[in-house]
């Protein structure tokens, strides 16, 4: 096991960095600023930067689809845009929140997207029929973050009323709320097992809880300012934090202890991902500065990180000594824990032609639906300025009209 070390860092961004998101192949890494500008850096050396030009306000987050075919943003300027990530960069408007947009997420399936804003709500969009679904509105403050559990029943979100709640998104009912914050929180996700999350709040801490029983698993104060963002590490077994003290922090959730602090940002590190494999994590800051580290840590194949997701078990501290409670040590590291429920095993079995095969399908509808979403804006464009011009055409006439 080596330290994390720094691959490399861009530069293109004229404001602060909000968010990161890599595409599941790690072959592009997706960024938003407070410039209003979307960046699309590619990992390979030497290669072409694209600059999404849209959003007419900060871009404030970003997701890659499963896929990797689509991208999606929000913003300061009320607006989702859904992007292929080409060098044309075009995009599709999605309108429903009266305020700033602050997180979006794909489901798993690629087939809805997950939307958060300082309008107090949640709201659930069709991906492919490009349509609004519905809304979950018990929150009384700015909505900073929404996710979709790996299996996409449940839906987390994290807010300014200083709760975390988490909903069935069959049924759109709050399952539970989480009130031990202190102050607003800032970001939450599910641990790729589905059965846990982390979240993140300005009180400076991060705070884990198990879904199925409610309970508050870890409980971690390392930072000395607002943690902003979190992600886990696909294996389950780490978390990495962005905070405004201008460290990244990783943490062993497995023995409830920290690991690394990494010191990269000039002034706050507002955002942080892994990439799908756990190979790599990129983060991003308020000096303007993307940068992508290298795990060095229990990096293997992607199939088998999947087999081995296991949720942190121990309550424990920053310092890692507080008692076990009513849960049993974690099995060891080579061994997976039968009792938990990971993401679908049949994907790792199905043969490597057949995979890429569907995932090149998906792919394709995604492009084919939002190339037709362009066209019928292109249409209704044309439409309006051939109205237009039959007006003017007619005004000309009756003026010319004796």
């Amino acid at each position: 096991m080596e330290d994390p070390s720094l691959e490399r860092h861009f530069k293109g961004h004229r404001d602060a960095v909000t968010c990161v998101d890599f595409s599941f192949n790690t072959k592009q890494l997706a960024s938003g600023s407070m410039d209003s500008c979307l960046m699309l850096w590619h990992m390979k050396p030497q290669s072409r930067a694209y600059r999404f030009v849209g959003h007419k306000d900060a871009v404030t987050c970003v997701n890659f689809s499963p896929s990797g075919h689509l991208l999606a943003s929000g913003s300061r300027d009320k607006t989702v845009r859904i992007w292929v990530p080409n060098v044309k960069g075009e995009s599709t408007v999605f309108r429903a929140h009266t305020a700033t947009v602050r997180s979006v997420h794909f489901c798993s399936d690629g087939q809805s997207l997950v939307t958060a804003s300082d309008d107090k709500t949640v709201k659930v969009w069709s991906t492919h029929r490009q349509k609004f679904l519905f809304s979950l509105s018990q929150h009384i403050n700015w909505v900073r973050c929404a996710k979709f559990s790996p299996d996409g029943r449940l839906i987390v979100s994290a807010s300014d009323d200083k709760t975390v709640k988490l909903w069935d998104k069959t049924s759109r009912e709050c399952v539970h709320s989480y009130c031990e914050h202190g102050s607003f929180v800032t970001y939450v996700d599910f641990h790729p097992s589905g059965t846990c999350i982390a979240a993140a709040s300005m009180d400076n801490t991060v705070k884990v809880w198990d879904v199925r029983t409610h309970r508050l698993l870890q409980h971690y104060q390392l930072h000395s300012a607002a943690v902003n963002a979190l992600s886990f590490h696909p294996s389950g077994n780490y978390l990495v934090t962005a905070s405004s003290d201008s460290t990244l922090k990783i943490l062993d959730l497995m023995e409830g202890r920290l690991l690394y602090t990494l010191h990269g940002h000039q002034g706050p590190a507002t955002t942080v991902a892994f990439s799908r494999t756990g190979e790599y994590f990129a983060s991003g800051g308020s000096d303007e500065q993307v940068m992508v580290w290298k795990s060095n840590f229990d990096v293997v194949d992607y199939g088998e990180i999947i087999k081995v997701q296991r949720p942190p078990t121990m309550l424990a501290s920053s310092s890692g000594n507080l008692p076990e409670v009513d849960f049993p040590i974690p099995p060891g590291r080579g061994r997976s824990q039968e009792s938990v429920q990971s993401q679908p095993q049949e994907p790792i079995s199905m043969p490597q032609t057949l995979t890429s095969t569907l995932e090149h399908i998906v792919g394709q509808l995604d492009v084919l639906t939002q190339t037709v979403s362009i066209l019928e804006q292109r249409l209704t464009l044309t439409e309006d300025k051939l109205k237009q011009c039959l007006e003017n055409q007619q005004l000309i006439m009756q003026r010319t009209t004796p």
